[in-house]
């Protein structure tokens, strides 16, 4: 067996676990690529966000006028 193989039987599904097929990788199947599609337009898989300054990096004014701490 040669380095490419060894490295692709190594490989293995980050879903289930299982070895990897080559036309789904990285994924062992086209039910856990969709399994994983579907997370990411599902907003499973998501990064957080903290937003205090506007666009030009300043603090937003309140309503009344005042400026945010």
């Amino acid at each position: 067996m040669n380095e490419i193989d060894r490295k692709t039987s190594a490989a293995r599904c980050p879903l289930c676990g299982n070895a990897t097929e080559v036309a789904f990788k990285p994924f062992c199947s086209k039910r856990c690529a969709d399994i994983d599609l579907n997370r990411w337009l599902s907003g499973v898989y998501a990064v957080p966000v903290k937003v205090d300054d506007d666009e030009d990096g300043e603090r937003q004014a309140d309503t009344d006028g005042s400026e945010r701490s």
